[in-house]
């Protein structure tokens, strides 16, 4: 997969893909990655970026000029409309709180992509031009507001990633994840089996894979029904949908 960003903060990016999982899939040439400066794709001596809106209003917004510059140095032109769907498996994607919330779903579809770029935001947003014309993807992480779009990114990009077959250490692992199966993982224990009074429960050293199996679900029912009831009601609902 090939992963490019288009941010003014480049250098947040620098330790992101250097430690840790991102640095395995960039070494084992799954992930090529790359954070591009939108202010070198200006053309006045103080590399504007934002400008007043059209109409009046509080702050700035980000201008259409740089961001179209970028996509076509990546792309060499710019794409027909897209909005809504990837092309050839490129999708673009604008991290903003008025986005569609992220998941585990969407984070399943974006990594079957072969080319993502991510558009990250600042001040009061983008020129509407750009989503228009280029965004295929509006993703918000919650509903709350961040400074900029860099964290965002970065959390969408481990998410996708992680998805990736041969970046993670076992493959396994997955498929038991919180949210892999619309349930909240179960909880887990390692040595030593009996730490400050505290005891590992009796059936996760008992060996029989059956019981163990069986008491990982009741709990990851248990823990969703109590922490996140609304993703059961999700499911619910869908399963009432005609």
């Amino acid at each position: 997969m090939k992963i490019d960003i288009l941010t003014l903060f480049p250098e947040m990016f620098d330790s992101f893909f250097s430690h840790s999982m991102m640095k395995r899939a960039i070494k084992k040439g799954i992930l090529r990655a790359s954070a591009r400066n939108l202010r070198d794709f200006t053309h006045d001596r103080h590399r504007t970026c934002d400008d007043k809106p059209f109409g009046g209003g509080p702050g700035m917004l980000m201008k259409p000029e740089p961001v179209f510059e970028a996509v076509e140095a990546l792309l060499g032109k710019i794409p027909p409309r897209t909005r809504g769907r990837a092309l050839t498996g490129r999708r673009f994607v604008y991290l903003t709180p008025q986005g569609e919330p992220f998941s585990q779903q969407k984070a399943k579809a974006l990594s079957r992509s072969r080319h993502l770029v991510f558009l990250c935001g600042h001040y009061e947003g983008v020129d509407e031009r750009v989503i228009r014309r280029l965004v295929t993807d509006e993703i918000s992480i919650g509903d709350y507001v961040l400074t900029g779009g860099e964290v965002p990114a970065m959390v969408v990009i481990d998410a996708v990633v992680r998805l990736l077959k041969g970046v993670l250490g076992s493959e396994e692992s997955k498929s038991f994840e919180s949210f892999s199966h619309n349930l909240l993982e179960y909880p887990q224990y390692t040595r030593p089996a009996s730490y400050r009074g505290m005891r590992v429960p009796e059936v996760l050293l008992s060996g029989n894979h059956q019981a163990i199996e069986r008491w990982r679900r009741q709990e990851a029912a248990q823990r969703t029904l109590k922490r996140r009831p609304d993703i059961l009601k999700k499911q619910e609902s869908r399963s009432c949908t005609p």
